[in-house]
């Protein structure tokens, strides 16, 4: 996610400014409600993690160094709470580089591939197919979940999601693989059942 085209200033929300903190608001609140409502699929836990970051934001801007950007700091607010409340569920969710997935060698190899090339553009942004996708993303494992979130959804860089995730990049670009892999196999049966239904009209 880029920087508002008027640079927000870090000095100006260090000083209480609170145009300067509204206009941050504005600027990120969609981007942020977006990442915590894939991440969770439940609007009132993103309504409390979009709270709960600009809250913890406010609380913390002396804290901020600017080694990385304010939209990747704030996402890594927000990928903090949005954990904090998947782990109340499954304690044993952990983002770390040696989470168990990453010390599993053997690449995965989906199922089935689906060529949906031949489908039209309209078909993959129509809301149903929309639709499909997110119900495929929160299928992934959380660990792939958010990295492909912030970088294929919300368009973070590499570099960016690492620093957001506090995962090195190749955890990132791993991580990031085995989701797409998921997501192309899963939504494989979805674009079959489109093509079939063309090729019979």
């Amino acid at each position: 996610m880029s920087e508002n085209k008027t640079e927000i200033s870090v000095e100006a929300l260090r000083a209480g400014d609170r145009e300067e903190f509204s206009r941050l608001v504005d600027t990120y609140s969609g981007p942020i409600y977006r990442l915590a409502l894939k991440m969770l699929g439940i609007p009132t836990d993103a309504e409390d993690v979009l709270q709960n970051t600009f809250l913890k934001a406010f609380q913390h801007l002396k804290e901020f160094e600017g080694r990385s950007s304010l939209s990747t700091w704030l996402y890594r607010i927000a990928s903090n709470e949005a954990l904090m409340l998947l782990r109340k569920h499954r304690p044993e969710i952990t983002l770390s580089d040696a989470a168990p997935e990453d010390d599993d060698n053997s690449d995965y190899s989906p199922a089935q591939f689906t060529d949906w090339c031949c489908l039209p553009e309209d078909e993959f942004l129509s809301s149903e197919s929309q639709a499909a996708l997110d119900r495929a993303v929160q299928h992934l494992p959380e660990t792939q979940r958010i990295v492909f979130v912030l970088r294929d959804i919300e368009g973070l860089s590499i570099q960016e999601t690492s620093e957001a995730l506090n995962l090195s990049e190749t955890a990132v670009k791993t991580r990031l693989l085995r989701a797409r892999l998921r997501l192309r196999e899963e939504l494989s049966t979805y674009y079959g059942e489109r093509l079939d239904k063309r090729s019979k009209e």
